[in-house]
């Protein structure tokens, strides 16, 4: 008898459960322009992941995408290159992504990009994680390798999702697609969770009782670490996460993830509407973007659109893709775009704080073996204390190696965020230092470190949207904002998305996806149609939408 392997998981999220991976690789395409709309100026603002998916696209379906970018293509996928050292990136922003997210991976795919197993805490591929909270060390291997109290936090995860929010139908409704029942049971979730907080569903799960086990959960978490800077948001975040594998299964992308939206720029793209085979957004832009958005205003049936340089520019549509915070402060936008509610659900956008130190080191030193322990010198480290996540990367004992010596959220890293980056240093190599007695990391550091606080970016303010608990309402205007069919004139093309529009911000998936529903709305806008064999997001969106919770009463 042959056995059947399971489905794969997908990131296929329960709140609009459409399938963009198949729409993406359908042979009829994602649409078809109506005569006379082959190229057609559409501007895209922001050159992030969601930027250039939204423009390659549309450049696809005929259209001519004009991007705007402040500052380099890439956004949160900035990988930063060491100096003397080909190879060696420290990644800023997205690092580690999951094989779930497999509209982002259709890119990766058509790149020809190579991915990695990332060194996640405990994960197969890690050759130790050390263990430092309340100043006891344990170094292992696996989670069960670990003193028992640390078993008993995991069974209590488990225990607490399977009675309460049905981990086990919905995971398997994932893998088969089961959209009936994917709605049936997150419909029920949304109304019971929308008010809870991550700790409130913790505390109040009777496998939780102890608090012991509830910062023991915190500190150390399970897949990619603690969850503790998570606790204040919505439970929802957490169950999408959790529901679609996102936190298990991760790779780093060889080379650094920013080759994936900078790739995206120079691909000669097949099977183009209206343009020559083998024109590339690049091409269209005579090799760089235009300068940052200063305003946006509607013109007419169009858009007006002025950048940096004081140049302006009439649009048929306007995809932006920015946090959308930046709509308050960096660009004056029109306050007719957007419905009243729509600036209620932007002003109450909430991001995560994150920092990352990385350094450079003359070789792998941590594969070092201890002759007491038999073990190596150093380990991926989860702490309590100020550093967080330490990170270990090398391609191998001959060549240098690269150190996140620090991965903090929220409140931690603010206490970074004051500090210079020499500062930093030399803090977290003392701190580190401590939790790994006898191993003289300072002699391995090469050159000056490299460092990020993504609160105090200019252009981000954040480093993604999480929903604080009552904010789905808020979160559902900003996702179904390309369904814009019926509105007046004055909210018509103007097209949200990017990560924060999405329901799994802090993923590149949601940055993919919520762009390619921004596509579906230009392509509807400029009156555009889908293939009948392969439906877009808005030409499901009915059977799909998110459950609307009531707003008065």
């Amino acid at each position: 008898m042959t056995s059947v392997s399971p489905a794969p998981t997908t990131m296929l999220v329960p709140d609009f459960p459409f399938s963009y991976d198949g729409w993406l690789r359908h042979p009829a395409g994602l649409g078809v322009l109506p005569p006379g709309r082959a190229g057609t100026p559409v501007a895209v603002v922001g050159g992030g992941m969601a930027g250039l998916t939204a423009a390659y696209e549309l450049m696809r379906l005929g259209l001519r995408p004009v991007l705007y970018e402040a500052e380099q293509l890439g956004g949160r996928m900035r990988s930063v290159p060491f100096p003397g050292a080909p190879g060696c990136v420290a990644e800023m922003g997205a690092m580690r992504f999951p094989l779930s997210a497999r509209s982002l991976f259709h890119y990766v795919g058509l790149l020809g990009l190579r991915t990695s197993a990332f060194p996640n805490p405990l994960a197969p591929s890690t050759p130790s994680t050390l263990v430092d909270l309340g100043g006891e060390r344990h170094t292992a291997r696996t989670v069960e390798e670990l003193p028992e109290v640390y078993q008993e936090v995991a069974a209590a995860w488990e225990k607490a999702l399977q009675e309460r929010a049905e981990l086990a139908t919905m995971r398997d409704a994932v893998r088969r697609r089961d959209v009936e029942t994917l709605k049936q049971i997150w419909n029920r979730l949304v109304r019971e969770f929308d008010d809870q907080s991550f700790y409130g569903f913790l505390a109040t799960s009777s496998a939780f009782r102890s608090f012991r086990h509830r910062e023991v959960f915190g500190q150390v978490g399970f897949g990619t670490g603690g969850w503790d800077t998570d606790f204040p948001n919505s439970f929802l975040e957490i169950l999408r996460v959790v529901y679609t594998e996102a936190d298990d299964n991760q790779v780093a992308i060889v080379g650094g993830s920013q080759q994936v939206p900078r790739g995206l720029w120079e691909h000669p793209a097949q099977g183009c509407a209206h343009w020559p085979a083998g024109t590339s957004l690049a091409s269209l832009h005579d090799g760089r973007p235009r300068p940052s958005v200063r305003a946006v205003a509607r013109e007419g049936d169009g858009f007006l659109v002025t950048d940096a340089d004081g140049r302006r520019d009439r649009f048929a549509a306007v995809v932006y893709t920015p946090h959308v915070w930046t709509l308050l402060n960096r660009v004056a936008c029109d306050p007719a775009l957007l419905s009243a509610p729509l600036w209620t659900a932007v002003e109450r956008t909430h991001y995560m704080g994150a920092s990352k130190l990385f350094v450079l080191t003359d070789r792998p030193f941590w594969r070092d073996t201890d002759p007491r322990t038999g073990r190596p010198v150093m380990s991926m480290t989860l702490t309590d204390r100020m550093p967080r996540g330490v990170y270990l990367f090398d391609d191998g004992a001959d060549g240098p190696g690269v150190m996140c010596l620090s991965y903090t959220w929220n409140d931690d890293s603010l206490k970074l965020a004051t500090l210079s980056p020499a500062e930093r240093l030399d803090v977290l190599l003392d701190r580190v230092g401590a939790i790994h007695p006898g191993v003289d990391i300072r002699s391995h550091v090469v050159g000056d470190p490299v460092t990020i606080t993504w609160e105090s970016e200019p252009h981000f303010m954040g480093a993604f949207k999480s929903n604080l608990p009552g904010q789905y309402r808020y979160q559902r205007r900003l996702f179904t904002q390309f369904m814009q069919r019926g509105l007046p004139d004055a909210e018509r093309g103007f097209f949200l998305c990017g990560d924060d529009v999405s329901w799994t911000a802090g993923f590149a998936e949601g940055a993919v996806t919520t762009a390619l529903n921004a596509v579906w709305g230009v392509l509807d806008h400029l009156g555009g149609a889908t293939h009948p064999d392969n439906p877009g997001p808005g030409d499901l969106f009915d059977a799909l939408a998110p459950l609307e919770l009531p707003y008065d009463g």
